[in-house]
């Protein structure tokens, strides 16, 4: 059940087409289905406003094929995460209505189900790197599946600060910004000192020995001095779209 379902339930127990019995009957139903291996809830878009979402890395080609088949049948937007190439070829081989995302590793489908006027502004998202963009584009199709108009700024971290100073329009024009970083994980702070827009900060494991697998980058943004930026886990664009997204909200 979506949210137009769900108002038209209501609409129909407003003018008698429905009883409030039957209506009832339905809303008691959380509409999860429960498979041999995992339990979908269907339900969540209309809660949350985020739909379930298929984290992939760890399932068996067979699993998320199953899972997808399910999902493309409810009328929400879906999406899988970490998904590598050979998996999604054997996916979209037996669902040729998906989408693979090579850089961002993501299966998607069901766009007409997107709600693309919902949100308030642009999504700026920023990467430090070119080594970055795996999570910067898993943020930016997270936040456009979510109904979001996204703007993408690549490779402008603050080794070359030039860079970035030439596209302050794009920084200036977005409402939220997601900004990528992995090395020291210093971006954050950079645009949290020119900007006043809300920052979703995202360390990636990008960088040498002593960045420990991200987690310099990490500590590097949550001790920042800039006010107004939040920070997600270790390479969870996924999760910086969702929140960028809830933001963005009208």
């Amino acid at each position: 059940m979506d949210r137009k379902q769900l108002e038209d339930l209501l609409t129909h127990v407003q003018d008698g087409r429905t009883t409030v019995t039957d209506a009832l009957k339905i809303l008691k139903n959380p509409s999860g289905e429960i498979m041999d291996f995992a339990c979908l809830d269907h339900h969540r878009q209309v809660r949350t406003g985020i739909p379930e979402v298929v984290f992939g890395e760890n399932k068996s080609i067979e699993q998320i094929v199953a899972i997808m088949k399910k999902m493309l049948s409810e009328s929400t937007v879906v999406m899988a995460t970490r998904v590598d190439s050979e998996k999604a070829a054997a996916v979209c081989g037996q669902i040729p209505e998906l989408t693979y995302h090579e850089t961002a590793r993501m299966l998607t489908g069901n766009y007409q189900h997107i709600a693309r006027d919902s949100h308030r502004g642009i999504i700026a998202v920023v990467s430090a790197g070119t080594s970055d963009m795996a999570v910067a584009e898993e943020a930016a199709l997270t936040a456009e599946h979510l109904g979001n108009p996204v703007e993408k700024l690549f490779d402008v971290g603050v080794a070359g600060l030039h860079r970035l100073l030439s596209r302050y329009h794009v920084l200036e024009s977005a409402t939220v910004l997601i900004v990528v970083a992995g090395m020291e994980g210093a971006l954050p702070s950079v645009i949290g000192g020119l900007i006043d827009k809300p920052i979703v900060a995202v360390p990636t494991s990008v960088g040498y020995g002593t960045g420990f697998g991200g987690v310099a980058a990490l500590l590097g943004m949550l001790n920042s001095c800039a006010p107004g930026i939040a920070v997600v886990n270790i390479d969870n664009g996924f999760g910086a779209g969702c929140m960028a997204s809830a933001i963005n909200k009208k």
